[in-house]
């Protein structure tokens, strides 16, 4: 049987679905790992990259290698991953339960394509973050993470290479996601993690406002509202409406100061 381009990418997510992906690194230091990564985006069709606080000397290296792809002229440079995965609807970190308890659901790369297909239904946008080759994503990157997505791997040898693990990821993605079956689309769009942040910072100030916890407790609140705002995966409309009340709320507390009793 002869294959034409056509037929041959009939098995991919059509263009304007791989479009919505976001490809992310976060702090790579080996530039031919961020070779392979992009030589990997571009077999599949993926084309968005970030780069979230890039070693310097690395960056430059990968960005002038001969051959590289023109992904990697274009890629995006964040400061940090709250940035890079602003306008994302579903962020999925990647790495290994071996050394971690997770706090965010943890689904296995196989099962991940139909969570990505309905995301795609619903018009989300869709960003995969890696993290350093040496320690992998910190817990505080992910605190942005709705999931994070496991390679199933031998338990002798858990750690994958990060270009071998961008290339497996979107292998799968790109195949089993166009395979999955398609959903009717959702009208309402789920919140960005942009509007997420933007809700918990607001709620953490209408906390603070009301004395609920010393200073000290302040970063763990924030870091466990990231948590719950994205297991509760509130829509664009639901975090509008929360937003209003909080703003409200906390309106009335800084006209009514709470004393230290914490009466109004």
């Amino acid at each position: 049987m002869r294959f034409t381009a056509t037929n041959y990418n009939m098995s991919l997510l059509d263009k304007g679905q791989r479009e919505r992906f976001d490809v992310v690194l976060v702090s790579p230091r080996n530039p031919l790992n961020i070779g392979a990564a992009a030589r990997a985006m571009a077999n599949f069709g993926f084309h968005n990259l970030s780069v979230v606080a890039a070693f310097d000397p690395t960056w430059r290296e990968a960005r002038s290698a001969v051959g590289a792809p023109q992904l990697l002229s274009d890629a995006v440079e964040a400061a940090t991953l709250a940035e890079a995965v602003a306008n994302c609807t579903l962020v999925v970190g990647t790495g290994t339960l071996t050394y971690r308890k997770p706090e965010q659901p943890v689904v296995s790369l196989p099962l991940l394509a139909p969570l990505v297909r309905q995301e795609l239904n619903k018009g989300g946008c869709i960003a995969l973050v890696f993290g350093s080759e040496k320690h992998g994503l910190t817990r505080e990157d992910l605190s942005y993470c709705h999931l994070l997505v496991e390679i199933p791997t031998d338990p002798e040898q858990p750690s994958m290479n990060l270009g071998q693990a961008v290339a497996v990821c979107l292998y799968e993605l790109a195949t089993r996601a166009a395979q999955s079956q398609a959903s009717s689309p959702h009208s309402e769009p789920a919140a960005t993690t942009e509007r997420l942040e933007l809700l918990a910072s607001v709620i953490q100030e209408t906390m603070n406002a009301a004395d609920y916890s010393p200073p000290a407790m302040h970063p763990a609140n924030h870091h466990d509202l990231r948590l719950l705002l994205r297991r509760l995966a509130p829509s664009t409309h639901d975090t509008r409406r929360i937003l209003g009340i909080f703003r409200r709320i906390l309106w009335r507390l800084k006209r009514t100061p709470v004393d230290k009793n914490g009466q109004g």
